[in-house]
């Protein structure tokens, strides 16, 4: 059954919902992800993105989701001028890619501190969007929940002790996925969850021993 808002699509700057309302939320997942605001911009662009994503606004969306801008933001058309404003560098060119969604961009990005990072994502109809890939590793969440991304090492007891901070902190986990390179070595965890993380629980979380980082992605209001 089909909710009211995949039948009616978000509050946005058109033209498109998928072109434009789910490359802005793209370019806002990618931005979260980083960390820290984007200097730099590498976007490989697949499939419909690439062929038909001018016309629609699309290169324009993403630059203004890596500027903080929401899909409604009446900002979203001068982007660009804003991005020189700001001190944000990009280009554009053709991703190639096996078997994605034809909605689908890459994302390289760079902050100030130096840190990187690179997603994969596309925009999978009514301005919803699904990471696929960060940094090189297969991931799969959509960002309609709020998400918490973290690295840890690969060590007996370390899930348990995850969980238990949120537990403790009455936080409900709606979906559960992890990711590890090889036996003892780091694993990246994804915990979709169904209310806001207080700041205390994100800090209880960064100080278990084995945790590299954590990330905390807050979804947007509807």
């Amino acid at each position: 059954m089909l909710d009211i808002f995949e039948i009616l699509g978000p509050i946005m700057v058109g033209p498109s919902s998928s072109h434009t309302a789910g490359a802005v939320r793209i370019g806002r997942m990618a931005r979260t992800l980083l960390g820290e605001p984007p200097v730099k911009a590498d976007i490989g662009l697949y499939g419909s993105f690439a062929e038909t994503g001018r016309g629609h606004g699309t290169d324009r969306a993403l630059v203004a989701g890596l500027l903080g801008m929401k899909p409604d933001d009446l900002r979203i058309p001068e982007s660009f001028s804003v991005a020189k404003e700001q001190g944000l560098s990009f280009v554009f060119h053709p991703a190639e890619l096996r078997e994605a969604h034809p909605n689908t961009a890459v994302l390289t990005v760079e902050g100030a501190s130096g840190k990187k990072t690179k997603v994969q994502a596309a925009s999978i109809g009514g301005g919803r969007i699904r990471v696929v890939q960060l940094d090189g590793v297969a991931v799969d969440f959509t960002g309609i929940f709020n998400t918490l991304i973290v690295r840890h090492m690969d060590v007996p007891g370390e899930l348990a002790t995850l969980t238990k901070v949120l537990s403790d902190g009455g936080i409900n986990i709606a979906n559960m996925s992890l990711v590890r390179d090889r036996r003892g070595g780091s694993v990246m965890t994804i915990f979709e969850i169904d209310q806001p993380v207080p700041a205390a629980e994100l800090e209880q979380l960064k100080a278990v021993p084995q945790v590299l980082g954590v990330i905390y992605y807050e979804k947007e209001d509807d």
